[in-house]
């Protein structure tokens, strides 16, 4: 870690865009420790070993049939800036396309101070990723699934579990939401769509709260049906690391609360609350197949309000 580079990348930050984004990039890794990556034959084999039973088990309790994307990478953590640099500029385009900052040099300075912070934190939080591509320049290029490996081998030793397990029950995770996008193809393109009408309405000075609305119940979806099918199909005890990763959820010293709050995250346990519940729900009074239906359609997808009332789902879509 080199925190005078960090800040000499921000402050070198140049350009015509409202984001210097190769320092915001260089800022944000000279600011985290990139972890070690020196995979035992072991550690190889087991990340493979879990991603293939994975899949094997949410086709067999789900019903559902999907590959799991043939770019599956163990990073560290300077490899996921590096993979997810392009999606921040990406998300950014229309809004440095449109934006006419009263002081350019200082909003860039700013700007990429901001990018280099939530970059580097997320490298420091973030365990695996399914990466569906949206925005892509390329979308027709095969999603990813990364797993960050320094994290993953830190936070089980943090939440006092076996690395091998919580490995296992984080690959069921992600491969969970390939299960997802594989079920459902248009989804992809659905959050793309409200992804960018959300982004324009902003970049016009603008809002289409709509678009966020139904974006975020969206990924409430996406990620309360995760937690429930990643838990049905585990094949090992969960409610220990159930328990564990809620509470890191909502963990952390001030500095890392604040963080969170900042960058959203705070939004984002929320979502796996809501969603969990919803699901669990569902699948309790109509059984796992009901709550599948979600995937079938963009109409099947429940509503902001369904989702804390999945009777009234279950009454209009009747799977």
């Amino acid at each position: 870690m080199d925190i005078l580079r960090s800040l000499r990348a921000v402050a070198e930050a140049s350009g015509t865009g409202v984001v210097d984004w190769e320092n915001a990039g260089e800022a944000a890794k000279a600011s985290t420790v990139p972890g070690a990556l020196d995979l035992t034959p072991a550690d190889r084999r087991g990340y493979a070993t879990d991603v293939r039973d994975a899949r094997d088990r949410l086709r067999e309790v789900a019903g559902v049939d999907f590959a799991v994307p043939e770019t599956i990478e163990v990073q560290n953590r300077h490899h996921w800036i590096d993979a997810n640099l392009e999606t921040f500029r990406n998300v950014m385009k229309p809004i440095e396309a449109t934006a006419t900052p009263a002081m350019p040099g200082l909003s860039r300075v700013v700007n990429t101070g901001s990018m280099a912070f939530a970059l580097g934190f997320l490298a420091r939080n973030v365990l695996g990723q399914y990466d569906p591509l949206l925005l892509a320049d390329e979308p027709t290029a095969d999603h990813g699934l990364y797993f960050v490996h320094p994290n993953v081998v830190s936070v089980a030793a943090d939440l006092d579990v076996a690395y091998p397990r919580f490995r296992r029950w984080i690959a069921f995770h992600e491969v969970t939401h390939a299960a997802e996008f594989g079920t459902a193809p248009w989804l992809s393109g659905y959050l793309e769509s409200r992804v960018e009408r959300g982004i324009d309405g902003v970049s016009a000075s603008g809002l289409d709260p709509d678009a966020f609305v139904e974006l975020q119940t969206a990924m409430t979806a996406v990620e309360g049906y995760a937690e429930l099918l990643m838990d049905r199909a585990f094949d090992d005890e969960y409610a220990d690391l159930r328990r564990k990763i809620d509470e890191r959820r909502g963990g952390g010293g001030p500095m890392t609360r604040i963080a969170r709050r900042l960058l959203g995250l705070g939004l984002k346990r929320r979502q796996y609350e809501r969603g969990a519940a919803f699901f669990e729900r569902v699948a309790n009074e109509r059984g796992l197949a009901a709550a599948s239906a979600v995937w079938e359609r963009p109409e099947h997808l429940p509503t902001d309000g369904e989702i804390d009332d999945p009777m009234a789902w279950l009454t209009r879509v009747d799977p």
